[in-house]
């Protein structure tokens, strides 16, 4: 009788099977993440009901950051068992944990049934996910490098890279349709569940094929020869010569992947919609095009990286955006609501504030209720993409914000129930909104003023950088660690990159702009840690192009 390891030899994959069962399922499991960024929104209103329009989508912004914040520990928790049990049985239980999370959160009641209960549960269902994204690409990522050939390893790792196009394509798909065919209000009230519920058919689907897969040849040749590591973890971590890899990919990698790609195809959606108050079903299509684009050019520039190396082909990638983002986003306003450009170049808005009074707005749980006179002035004219300049005023004053000749005293809230809260911070709100009017802020971005193909061009611009340094970051990945712990040490490197720095690129770029009035100033976010990694390529990274991967 032939024991399995016998049968993965007499009868190994196809490199087509490889690659297709392996993207297919991360594709999946992407587009579970990003229909929850996708719908931030939506979720805002759904899911936390009772707080205000700008800490609801704060909060919700933050929530999608917690999928990510959890993607470490499931690094760890698969790494290690990648590298002691397989790569296969890691990432086959990856996909599973993701699917039913992802479905359970079509089925949630909302926070106007169940109160507090409901984002609990979402918050429980969104650590689920993350922890099971922590253990899925590097699972991916290994098993089709250790099967592709030396001279070919860039092009098709590149096709796992191109599955996170796939995913939100995918996701985008599915939400525009949806919103297209029943209309915004019946999808806010209830047609957002559907995107959840569809993810119950394509889980079958990844699970049918990743079953399908035998062991990667390089972790088979390990086990074989009894030389798994025992010990992933001290063996990455407490190894000098490892960790030393694991913090040159995190510093020189994966800070400039989570900031450049995360900044590049979602915080400019929620800049499009929020501050710059663009329709979301033109901000879906948009999105969807520059996505549907950057599918092959993962595998483009993962092929380039096979021909002229790793190195340069990412730092290419990261030099553009660094120069791209700044004036990228300000030529995205004069595209989108050219009405609003020119009324903050004609009306300037200044907040006359006690500064003692005014607070950092950076509330990752969502607690915080920002009550004073200067938080709920700056919170409403951050929300509608007001650009304002701060004035000091004399301590203990009441925030006034002046909008040209024409002065807005706002109310200091603290002490108050949360009811008598609520009406006085719309109060505020009315009159900003009738002065901003009168002053000629647009609430809404003009459709016939709307330059559609500047917007694309610019988001194309993004695209091109983000997939520069997308396309061949697995395969260098792949080759900078040992077979005995790669699953580990690479897993964590890249989660902690596009988990807690790219995750949390649109939540904290908001809360900056919140804080400062600058629409503009939470590039500052994706800004300082792409040059991070500017400087650290230059400096730490070495070529690791056509490296055996035996070692």
């Amino acid at each position: 009788m032939t024991n399995a390891a016998d049968e993965a030899r007499e009868a190994p994959a196809s490199m087509f099977t490889v690659v297709a069962a392996s993207s297919a399922g991360t594709a999946f499991e992407w587009y579970d993440f990003f229909i929850f960024g996708s719908l931030a929104g939506v979720i805002s209103k759904v899911f936390f009901t009772g707080l205000n329009e700008t800490a609801g989508l704060v909060a919700a912004l933050a929530l999608f950051g917690t999928g990510f914040a959890f993607r470490p520990l499931g690094a760890l928790i698969f790494g290690r068992m990648g590298d002691k049990v397989g790569r296969k049985a890691a990432f086959l239980i990856t996909v599973t944990l993701m699917g039913g999370a992802t479905f359970a959160i079509g089925l949630l009641p909302t926070y106007d049934q169940v109160g507090i209960l409901s984002p609990i549960l979402l918050i429980f269902l969104r650590i689920l996910q993350g922890t099971a994204l922590g253990g899925e690409y590097g699972g991916a990522a290994i098993y089709v490098a250790e099967h592709a050939p030396a001279n070919k390893r860039g092009q098709m790792t590149g096709w796992i890279q191109s599955s996170a196009a796939l995913g939100l394509i995918g996701a985008l798909l599915v939400i525009l349709a949806t919103r297209t065919a029943m209309g915004e209000v019946n999808f806010e009230g209830w047609g957002w569940r559907i995107p959840f519920l569809i993810s119950s058919g394509l889980l079958a689907v990844s699970i049918f094929m990743r079953m399908k897969l035998a062991e990667s040849p390089s972790f088979q040749k390990l086990k074989e020869a009894g030389e798994q590591s025992p010990h992933p973890f001290r063996e990455a971590f407490a190894q000098w010569k490892n960790l030393k890899l694991v913090l040159i990919a995190l510093f020189a990698i994966m800070c400039a992947q989570g900031a450049v790609w995360y900044c590049a195809f979602f915080y400019s959606q929620v800049y499009m919609e929020k501050f710059l108050k663009v329709p979301p079903a033109t901000v879906n299509l948009l999105i969807l095009i520059v996505t549907i684009i950057s599918a092959p050019l993962y595998v483009f520039f993962g092929w380039l990286s096979d021909r002229y190396g790793r190195k340069w082909v990412m730092w290419f990638g990261m030099v553009l955006a660094l120069l791209a983002f700044l004036p990228g986003f300000h030529m995205m306003t004069r595209f989108a609501n050219p009405g609003l450009a020119e009324a903050n170049q004609r009306t300037p808005v200044v907040v006359i504030a006690d500064p003692a009074a005014c607070t950092l707005q950076f509330d990752p749980v969502g607690k915080s209720a920002f009550v004073t006179s200067c938080d709920i002035a700056k919170s409403y004219l951050a929300n509608a993409g007001i650009n304002y300049k701060n004035q000091a005023a004399p301590a203990g004053s009441v925030a006034v914000v002046r909008i040209g000749q024409s002065e807005v005293v706002s109310v200091e809230g603290a002490g108050f129930d949360k009811a008598t809260l609520k009406t006085i911070k719309a109060g505020v709100e009315d009159r900003l909104k009738a002065a901003l009017s009168e002053a000629g802020y647009p609430a809404t971005a003009d459709p016939a003023r709307i330059n559609f193909a500047g917007l694309l061009g610019v988001l194309l611009i993004f695209t091109i950088a983000a997939t520069a340094l997308y396309g061949p970051q697995a395969s260098a990945l792949v080759e900078m660690f040992p077979t005995r712990v790669r699953y580990t040490a690479l897993s964590l490197p890249y989660h902690v990159g596009t988990g807690w720095v790219g995750g949390f690129v649109p939540f904290s770029a908001f809360a900056i702009v919140a804080a400062t009035g600058n629409i503009y100033a939470g590039l500052a976010y994706p800004i300082f840690f792409t040059g991070v990694s500017v400087l650290a390529t230059l400096v730490f990274l070495k070529e690791t192009n056509g490296r055996s991967l035996d070692f």
